[in-house]
């Protein structure tokens, strides 16, 4: 599938409101959450407090784009994120974006209908801030700030590292797919999480990180 393609499917993912990080499973028939527990007993982990933030769009020399390789870990120093191995997401059959399950919400997953990270483009990881078994992956999201990295390490033995250039929270429903998904001139990645108050035990934000693979000694 081209990204040109990607785009429109995701497009459509988008206007259900169930993309990329949803921290709760869906809800039971008696109205708790996939685990049994009632979604009230979520409200005991606040919403992630994030500084959304940007700096200026990098100038320069980029660094170079490396070969496609998968990810196997990744660490966010400035979250205390360091997992693996990485998961490999795709869409559901409604089109959706797949998320780590709860039971997997201790680790960080990769959209394998991206590019990998490193690549030319931007690279896709989604992880839970919390479930309704409690905080998750990323409950330390708030943490990040512009100027942070992120390191993927890659099945080749290489690590992608990243630089934070921009912090974003946007209600799920007006979710920003081309700024997202699209195509950009050099690596790129996404690392996505849900944010804001709990309505129904569901968080209806999402937070986006945005960061720009660094060359290797800067």
């Amino acid at each position: 599938m081209t990204r040109r393609r990607l785009l429109l499917v995701l497009a459509g993912a988008v206007a259900t409101a169930t993309l990329a990080g949803c921290a709760a499973p869906a809800p039971g028939p008696d109205g708790s959450e996939g685990s049994g527990r009632p979604a009230s007993a979520r409200h005991a982990v606040p919403a992630p407090r994030v500084t959304v933030t940007a700096a200026p769009a990098p100038t320069g020399r980029a660094a170079a784009p490396m070969p496609r390789s998968l990810p196997v870990r990744v660490k966010v120093p400035a979250a205390g994120v360091d997992t693996g191995p990485v998961l490999r997401l795709g869409l559901n059959a409604d089109g959706t974006v797949e998320v780590p399950s709860v039971g997997q919400a201790d680790r960080i997953g990769w959209y394998e209908k991206g590019v990998t990270p490193g690549e030319t483009g931007p690279a896709i990881l989604i992880g839970h801030y919390d479930t309704a078994q409690g905080p998750a992956v990323l409950k330390d999201v708030g943490r990040i700030r512009v100027g942070d990295r992120i390191t993927v390490t890659r099945a080749d033995g290489t690590d992608a590292v990243f630089r934070v250039r921009e912090l974003e929270q946007v209600a799920k429903k007006a979710f920003p797919t081309g700024k997202v998904y699209g195509d950009t001139s050099r690596p790129e990645l996404r690392l996505i999480t849900c944010g804001g108050e709990l309505v129904d035990g569901h968080r209806p934000d999402n937070i986006v990180v945005y960061a720009d693979l660094v060359p290797p000694a800067a």
